[in-house]
């Protein structure tokens, strides 16, 4: 496969997740502030969100203050943040228009269709009506795509290296999560109870399982209170919780090995490495020394294999 064809379906399902992702964290934020709560927490779950995206210095830059409709309006329709739904997904669909040729039908008019209502939603005012809609709609659509490459793409290399985009992307996203909520409840996070009252702390992690779609998970496998420490193995350690750290890099090694080249080999290895921390890992050493530690360490070596990802396989060839 020529590497610009594989550079543009590696974003395209990257930019898809993104937008996914980003709906997301708006959609758990929103609710999260019709809560009863203190001004200060308020703007503290805001900027949290930012933070995420390692966005507050443009957002600052740009709007001020942080405020409710200005952050949705950063984060849903501003073409200029690349990381804003708007963006990604026209991303994502530029990217498909590039490549056309290695996407079925289905999914080409799947990433169209998506783009073109977009545009109509937020020039009808969909977001300012019912902004949680809004995001369901956006993960729907995200969805969609997904199990339309499932379902109509022959398992070849450009599918592989559309999950390995996805995949990579969700790994990410689920550990800036993880580190900024943590961050907000404690400096860091080693294990020991939660000093806020059980009802904030309810309410809190309860947000960030949502925001993953974990919430009926953890009620399945630990059937117990919500706890910080369950959260954090849920979404670290365990195999078989979908946007769990160890389920998207495990996805990420395989699709790896799908399109190994000749010279992917160190690649697979740090990918490979990673993967076994997380399958032989126990949350009780992880938090012995410290959450955020460990989750900065994790996110400088997924962005070391998308670098060397690109470097393996997305450097465009001369023509």
């Amino acid at each position: 496969m020529l590497s610009r064809t594989a550079d543009h379906l590696f974003w395209m399902s990257r930019y898809t997740e993104r937008a996914e992702n980003t709906a997301r964290m708006l959609s758990v934020s929103y609710e999260t502030s019709l809560l009863p709560q203190s001004a200060a927490e308020a703007q503290a779950g805001w900027q949290g969100l930012l933070s995420i995206s390692e966005l507050m210095p443009a957002y600052t830059q740009k709007h001020g203050e942080v405020t409710p409709a200005r952050v949705l309006e950063f984060m849903v329709r501003d073409g200029d943040n690349p990381s804003s739904i708007f963006s990604c997904l026209r991303a994502a669909r530029e990217n498909a228009r590039a490549v056309r040729g290695a996407l079925t039908t289905e999914i080409w008019e799947t990433q169209n269709q998506t783009w073109l209502e977009l545009r109509r939603h937020l020039e009808d005012g969909a977001l300012e009506r019912d902004p949680g809609q809004f995001f369901e709609w956006v993960k729907y659509r995200s969805h969609l795509s997904r199990g339309v490459t499932l379902g109509t793409m022959l398992q070849d290399e450009a599918f592989h290296f559309l999950r390995l985009g996805t995949f990579l992307e969700r790994s990410d996203n689920t550990a800036r999560l993880l580190d900024v909520k943590f961050h907000a409840a404690a400096k860091d996070f080693f294990g020991r109870a939660s000093e806020r009252n059980l009802e904030s702390d309810f309410y809190h992690w309860s947000a960030v399982l949502r925001s993953v779609s974990a919430f009926e998970v953890y009620r399945k496998v630990y059937r117990d209170v919500i706890t910080p420490g369950r959260v954090a193995d849920l979404l670290i350690l365990r195999r078989d919780m979908p946007r769990s750290l160890h389920a998207s890099m495990r996805e990420v090694v395989d699709n790896l090995a799908a399109v190994a080249n000749a010279q992917s080999d160190e690649t697979q290895r740090r990918a490979g490495r990673l993967l076994s921390d997380l399958r032989y890992g126990r949350i009780d050493e992880i938090l012995a020394t410290g959450l955020h530690a460990f989750l900065t360490q994790f996110l400088d070596r997924v962005n070391e294999l998308g670098a060397r990802i690109s470097q393996d396989f997305l450097v465009l060839e001369a023509d």
